[in-house]
Parts: C-alpha cells; sequence; structure tokens
C-alpha cells in the first residue's frame, strides 16, 4: 500500500512516499481502509522530533485523523475489550492515540479510538472533526468547566479549533463571543457567536470583562491580554501554550493548557452532535496523499481558513 513515512525525524525532506506492507489486524482492532486523513499540526511537529518526546521510533507513518471504511475487523483478546459491533463495510472515523498511522491507503488501530460516521457526512468533513473537537471539548468543558448563562471568549474563533469551541459552547448554553479577521465574522456568526470582535479593528480587552472563561487559541500576545478581560475565579484555557502563573495571581483566575487526549465517551457525544447537525466543519483543502509537503507547509503557515484533507 502506498503511505507517507518518516525514516528519521528532521524538516519536510524527511517524508517519503513509499510502497509499505498493509498493516496486520490484531486483536480487538479495526483494519480500515483510509478515505480521508486530516493534517493536523501534530503531524509535522511530530516530523520535526516532537515523535521523540512521545517514543515514538521511526520508521513510522504520520497522521492521526482518519476516517474510512472497515476492511476487517479483529478477534476479541483475553481482556475481551468490546470491538463495538462493528462489520466489514461501516463507515467509521476517529483519532487514533498512538499518534500516528493515517497517512496510508488502510490503517489498524483499536476499535474504541473509531465511532460511526454519520450517513449524512462526507469522508473529509468525519477525518476532520476528532482532534479539533476533543481539543475543544476537553479544554472548554474539562479545564473551563463552562456552564449554561456563562460567558466565554474564544480567540482564533474561526480556526478548526476554534470554530468547534463556537459550537460546543453554544449548544450548552453559553454565551460566546469570538475574535478573529473581518473575512471570517459571517462565518463565526453562523457557528453561533453572539458577539464577534475583529481583531484588527478593535482591541477585546476594551471590548469586554468579567468573563467567566477565555479559550485561547492564538498565544503570545494575545493570550497575555486575555486576562484582563476575565473576573475574578474565571479561567483561561490555552491551547497553544502554557498561560502565564504570575498573571494568573495577578488576575485572580485559574490557567490551564490543554494537551488533547484520546477519549472514546467524549468522541462519542461528539458524533452524536455531527449525527444531529449541530457541528459544522470547514475544509480548506483536500489533495491527494502524494502531495503531503504541500500540505504541511500550508497547516506550518497558519493560514489555512479550516482543515486539511489527504486523500490516499
Amino acid at each position: 500500500m502506498k503511505a507517507v513515512r518518516i525514516e528519521r525525524y528532521g524538516n519536510e525532506e524527511a517524508v517519503e512516499f513509499a510502497e509499505v506492507e498493509r498493516p496486520q489486524l490484531g486483536e480487538n482492532q479495526l483494519l480500515v481502509k483510509v478515505r480521508a486523513a486530516a493534517v493536523n499540526p501534530v503531524d509535522w511537529k511530530i516530523r520535526d522530533g516532537l515523535g521523540e518526546m512521545f517514543g515514538l521510533k521511526p520508521p513510522l507513518i504520520l497522521g492521526c485523523e482518519v476516517a474510512g471504511t472497515v476492511e476487517a475487523v479483529g478477534s476479541r483478546g483475553p481482556s475481551r475489550t468490546d470491538v463495538g459491533g462493528f462489520v466489514a463495510g461501516d463507515d467509521v472515523y476517529g483519532y487514533l492515540g498512538a499518534h500516528s498511522g493515517g497517512y496510508a491507503e488502510y490503517v489498524a488501530a483499536p476499535a474504541s479510538e473509531f465511532v460511526r460516521k454519520p450517513k449524512h457526512t462526507d469522508f473529509d468533513t468525519a477525518a476532520s472533526v476528532p482532534v479539533a473537537a476533543l481539543t475543544a471539548w476537553q479544554g472548554i468543558f474539562d479545564h473551563g468547566e463552562l456552564a449554561s448563562g456563562q460567558r466565554i471568549l474564544i480567540t482564533g474563533a474561526s480556526g478548526a479549533v476554534g470554530s468547534m469551541a463556537v459550537q460546543l459552547a453554544k449548544n450548552i448554553g453559553a454565551y460566546v463571543i469570538g475574535t478573529g479577521s473581518e473575512r471570517n465574522e459571517e462565518f463565526v456568526r453562523k457557528l453561533g457567536a453572539d458577539e464577534f470582535i475583529d481583531y484588527k479593528k478593535a482591541k477585546f480587552e476594551e471590548e469586554m470583562s468579567a468573563l467567566d472563561v477565555v479559550f485561547d487559541t492564538v498565544g503570545d500576545g494575545t493570550q497575555q491580554r486575555a486576562f484582563q478581560t476575565l473576573k475574578r475565579g474565571g479561567v483561561l484555557v490555552s491551547t497553544v501554550s502554557p498561560p502565564s502563573a504570575e498573571d494568573a495571581k495577578e488576575f485572580g483566575v485559574t490557567v490551564a493548557m490543554v494537551v488533547m487526549m484520546p477519549n472514546p465517551d467524549q468522541l462519542a457525544e461528539i458524533d452524536h452532535l455531527l449525527e444531529g447537525g449541530k457541528l459544522k466543519v470547514r475544509v480548506a483543502a483536500v489533495l491527494p496523499l502524494a502531495e503531503v509537503k504541500k500540505a504541511h507547509q500550508l497547516s506550518a503557515s497558519g493560514h489555512a481558513d479550516g482543515k486539511i484533507i489527504l486523500r490516499p
């Protein structure tokens, strides 16, 4: 099968589009024919060397977010783990907890890492959901403890994670303020944002105060200025970098950085929202698997308005 593999850590030149053996199906696993693999920053960061921190040893196949069709179902092992009632032919999507294997024609992974794809959702959209939605869910609910009636500011609200956060927050009845550029205002408002602040025209810290939660997907100065918008006892959660403990003490708030972890129960909840039409995804680009270097360049530029998809 064709796959994107790295034999060593390094820049784009370390990436190889190669012919490799199809993965062997293990106990409690699904063999999935990949129809779409989403590109995430963690992919090219793993390529650059982050994989070593994760304990991944080259050669390895990149990609952690996929959608496809079940080719075969493994037997139940001694752990008696439920393989979810999946059968060959089921359309599924999921997040690969091993952080790798998705940039290929086939992937074998635990059945617990997949959910069934809603019939009305295409493969490109489904592949775009798990990482962004789980990151947003864990950020605003697990760390931010956002509740109905509370006010939340989401920076970078048009991005993959930010746009998910807007929808999840609105779904539970929060009051949502999003920041972004003027060209994305209509998109963010259609997702459910109650207010939108064009960061090029206004300083959100002068517009907002006494917020319950800030969900930061931008970092740097944006993150630091966000402290000023929170009420004492509020929460600032970032997906980019750990917020300052000193600033947290000064402003009397709690801070956290979300590091997304696989969670089958949360993914199942997210799947219900997707199936019910309560989650929308914007796909920025669809490229063949062979153009992975171009996809990584676009992802690293930070200028993609939505998810980048690779098709085997």
